[in-house]
């Protein structure tokens, strides 16, 4: 009898883990989904562009008909000059940093099949086609390069570049960190000129990363990262005329200059614009440099009490030189329409909700088209707005998020949409939102999770104890007793203009939480003050004083669920990622009579040693607010511990430094603190490669199945 109990209970706990949704799953791509990888509208509009397998696929958007390959091959990435007579073909790269790597280029000439070599097969960075598609401009070695396409003749524009001291057209570290991208430089729309920032970092201090590898010495990695209050980069704005192979330095002087953060080109032939600001971020001025005569003029000035966020600029230049420009001047960002002079002709979009994207603007109907939190701030939708009438128009899902990829003629678009309960879904729809075709699903992914006693997220707002109502979901296991105590695990990011509570699809976190969950574990999410997406006085409450308000609602958010009939109020642990780690080290000391365990991952704990240009928009420099830096560190805090506390970082993380865990750590061994430490070898801020990530989710899992 004994025997067949025992035979019994083993089937019963074998099919129950057979339907779990179990670490070794999520981390083999078990539940990996499908995409459309490279979306790119052709110019006559009736066609798209997609990267497969064998080549650079064209499809019909009408039937979505495949019409075969544009160029058989396999390809990382590729772009089309103007006229799509040519194409850029990336075949091989090497990630530099976030979005810096070096990449070896092809040029194929469509029309006579001809294939070079971009700069002879040598490494270059941010090649680009002039507008003629006649030569491609490049960076090799901090220096800058145009190939003529037709001879194949390499004409060099700059000599002066040095790893570690001058950069030509390319951004350095800080600025592609925190202005997003890596490009500096454009031409101009005739073809006849190039416009480029240099930066001279050679003042910069530097940093120094050992990498260990499997050498019998360890070698070093050197780059320039400019710390809270310390020197940045010298920037200078330079313009290159083809004609007469000259180069001249643009006088800024009269205008904000410590950052030129964009660079771009307008309507006209011969002119560029550039986005320049001083060093606190609060003002931008817009400029627009004659490249015939070199004479600069400025459009306006964008300011804002607090910050304004010049890593997120929205500007297009219509066919009259007008422009359309991005501002959260009104306490939400929305759109706004200006004459080729700098003069506001009047507001395009209004309302209690954000302009998330912008996708473009159709000349024939005079409509721009966005993407927007119209339905509701967890949610993302697609429409189009008249700029002259204010019109708008729902053209994709009125909940979830949704995002769009235009057609060149606006005719159709490629919908990706996803839900908390519904992964993504590629749809084929025209103009005014009406569906042609579904291109791609993942009900196969769906069916597996839901197979494996997969639950979604529910969303819900908690009151913070300034009396706003914060955004929040929660996962409950399956088989939920609203009369049993369940331990409560809170996730969270927390940093200025974030948002982790969206109405989406989240393979990532999500699978773990689910594994959590099906561990006996209630997982939720709180976006506080400092989050994003509900309007800036919300998102800029927190100028200053980075951390303060944020840790406080998550505390307020943790004692909320404690006092729910259905939380552990004794067990309730909290995890975060980099500005999330922060959050966590903060709720493990300020928090400590709140939280019994906590996470935190490549975490900022001392904001005096996290980058100028992040760190100084929203604090100002150490120097100018020292308490806003001391008053909100962890480390000030170490002696408040109790709970366990899992701490995490890579060793070679270029972004939030590993000396971050270490000031942390020597301030809790100092004050006789007990704790966990996981130092991942040669890892950077992602941490990951080979079985890095399986291990890493093993050990956070192990740890809290034994303090949680």
């Amino acid at each position: 009898m004994k025997k067949t109990l025992l035979a019994v209970s083993i089937l019963v706990s074998f099919a129950s883990f057979a339907q779990e949704i179990t670490l070794d799953k999520i981390y083999s791509g078990y539940y990996r989904g499908r995409g459309i990888a490279g979306i790119a509208s052709l110019k006559n509009g009736d066609n798209y562009a997609v990267i497969e397998p064998t080549g650079i696929a064209k499809y019909a958007y009408k039937t979505s008909v495949k019409e075969g390959n544009i160029v058989d091959g396999k390809f990382q990435s590729y772009t089309f000059n103007g006229d799509e007579s040519k194409i850029l073909l990336l075949t091989e790269s090497i990630p530099i940093y976030r979005h810096s790597f070096l990449g070896k280029f092809d040029v194929k000439d469509l029309k006579s099949g001809k294939t070079i070599s971009l700069n002879n097969g040598n490494y270059v960075q941010e090649p680009t086609f002039s507008p003629d598609g006649t030569k491609v401009a490049f960076i090799a070695d901090n220096n800058m390069f145009f190939q003529d396409l037709g001879s194949g003749k390499i004409v060099q524009i700059t000599t002066d570049g040095k790893k570690n001291s001058i950069l030509n057209g390319l951004a350095d570290w800080v600025y592609e960190e925190e202005f997003g991208h890596a490009k500096q430089y454009e031409w101009t729309k005739n073809s006849d000129a190039i416009v480029f920032v240099k930066s001279d970092e050679s003042e910069v201090p530097e940093m120094y990363i050992p990498i260990y590898g499997k050498q019998l010495y360890p070698s070093e990695m050197r780059f320039k990262y400019p710390k809270a209050g310390e020197k940045n980069s010298v920037v200078s704005a330079h313009l290159y005329r083809l004609a007469d192979n000259k180069t001249t330095a643009l006088n800024l002087a009269s205008f904000k200059n410590y950052y030129i953060p964009n660079v771009y080109n307008t309507a006209k032939a011969d002119e560029i614009v550039l986005i320049t600001s001083e060093r606190l971020q609060n003002a931008s001025d817009v400029l627009k440099v004659n490249t015939k005569t070199g004479e600069i003029r400025k459009l306006f000035t964008e300011t804002d009490a607090k910050w304004v966020d010049t890593d997120n600029v929205t500007l297009e230049f219509l066919d009259d030189d007008s422009f359309i420009w991005g501002s959260e001047r009104d306490g939400n960002r929305h759109l706004f329409w200006y004459d080729q002079n700098g003069k506001l002709k009047k507001q395009i979009t209004k309302g209690n909700w954000e302009v998330t994207d912008y996708y473009g603007y159709n000349p024939k109907t005079k409509e721009v088209f966005l993407q927007t939190t119209e339905k509701g701030s967890t949610n993302r939708v697609v429409s189009k707005v008249n700029i002259k009438t204010g019109k708008s128009t729902l053209l994709s899902n009125s909940s979830g998020t949704n995002s769009a990829n235009f057609s060149g003629n606006y005719s159709y678009f490629i919908e990706t949409s996803s839900s908390a309960t519904k992964p993504y879904t590629y749809v084929l729809k025209d103009v005014n939102g009406k569906t042609v075709k579904e291109l791609q699903n993942n009900t196969d992914q769906l069916k597996k999770l839901e197979a494996d006693n997969w639950v979604a997220k529910e969303y819900f707002t908690i009151p913070n104890d300034a009396g706003d109502q914060m955004n929040a979901w929660i996962m409950k296991p399956k088989n939920f007793d609203p009369n049993k105590k369940y331990p409560l695990f809170m996730y969270q990011y927390s940093g200025p203009g974030s948002q982790q509570v969206t109405n989406s699809w989240d393979a990532g976190n999500g699978l773990w939480f689910n594994h959590l969950v099906q561990q006996g574990y209630i997982v939720a999410c709180v976006d506080g003050r400092g989050t994003g997406y509900k309007g800036t006085d919300f998102k800029k409450v927190t100028y200053l004083n980075l951390g303060k308000y944020e840790i406080e609602d998550q505390i307020a958010a943790a004692k909320w669920f404690g006092n729910q009939t259905y939380i552990d109020k004794s067990r309730i642990g909290i995890f975060g990622w980099s500005f999330g780690g922060y959050m966590a080290s903060l709720a493990l000391t300020k928090g400590a009579d709140v939280f019994k365990t906590g996470i935190a991952v490549a975490p900022v704990t001392n904001w005096r040693y996290y980058d100028s240009i992040y760190t100084e928009r929203f604090l100002r420099t150490p120097q100018e607010n020292p308490k806003g830096y001391d008053e909100n560190s962890p480390t000030s805090y170490a002696q408040l511990l109790k709970g366990k506390f899992l701490l995490i970082h890579g060793t070679a993380d270029d972004n939030v430094h590993f000396q971050n865990s270490m000031e942390f750590s020597e301030a809790l061994i100092q004050n006789k603190k007990q704790f966990e430490f996981m130092a991942y070898p040669d890892k950077n801020h992602g941490i990951s490669g080979g079985n890095t990530r399986a291990q890493l989710y093993r050990k956070m899992t192990d740890f809290l199945l034994q303090n949680l």
